[in-house]
């Protein structure tokens, strides 16, 4: 498994938040592919999320962590956003020397992602 250094955080802009205080994340896996489900606590945030959590701003976020593609599917209905992270376990819970081989940490490494606020005009 790589592993490189996570980024260093850049100072947020006014009115930018922390994606753990608009939603929480369960994360699953199978084999080397990790599963990240992200509700928004409020349905009317879910269109920020949908704006701003886009598939390759999650796969920038965790570019230390998630090597290969990322898959974005969003759930309107239930207010939620699923990814599809492959290449993000260290070849798999069988296999991988990692801590955390399920990759659990994966969500809260998501929740801390900066969210920009939408433009208002």
């Amino acid at each position: 498994m790589r592993v490189r250094p996570a980024p260093v955080p850049t100072p947020p802009g006014p009115g930018t938040r922390l994606l753990h205080e608009l939603a929480h994340c369960r994360a699953g896996d199978k084999g080397d592919t990790s599963i990240l489900s992200l509700f928004a606590y409020r349905a009317d945030d879910f269109p920020l999320l949908v704006e701003r959590v886009t598939a390759e701003a999650v796969a920038a976020h965790l570019e230390h962590i998630v090597h290969g593609e990322v898959r974005r599917h969003v759930l309107p209905k239930l207010c939620a956003l699923q990814f599809t992270c492959e290449h993000a376990l260290g070849s798999g819970v069988t296999t991988s020397l990692a801590l955390d081989t399920h990759g659990k940490a994966l969500s809260f490494a998501l929740l801390a992602m900066p969210i920009e606020p939408l433009e208002t005009r």
